[in-house]
């Protein structure tokens, strides 16, 4: 990473680095609509699913990324649901409201 970042300082010489807060790292669309957080169970495995946005699919999967990265487990995005391995409804949500989403806990 430091590598990289020093070609590109010899590229760009004059370029400043940004140093964003945390919580503004991704220009997520944010909607008014709530996102759902669901849990069920896949194959015996439980998983969280986040579902209900409608922005950008780009947006969703940075916002999965970002989620991913957050909990450090695994996920995937299908049919525009997010799905992540073992059941954070708790942790997704504050993480979501982190980022000024309203969020519905469906079910159980």
């Amino acid at each position: 990473n430091n590598m990289l970042r020093e070609q590109l300082q010899k590229l760009f010489p004059d370029h400043k680095e940004e140093v964003l807060p945390e919580e503004s790292s991704s220009n997520i669309w944010l909607q008014d609509e709530p996102l759902l957080c669901k849990y069920e169970k896949r194959n015996g495995k439980p998983v969280t699913l986040i579902e209900g946005y409608t922005g950008a699919d780009a947006d969703f999967k940075i916002l999965a990324k970002e989620l991913k990265t957050y909990l450090g487990v695994g996920g995937s995005v299908k049919e525009e649901k997010i799905i992540i391995q073992g059941d954070y409804r708790d942790k997704i949500m504050v993480f979501l409201k982190g980022k000024g989403f309203k969020v519905k806990r469906v079910g159980g």
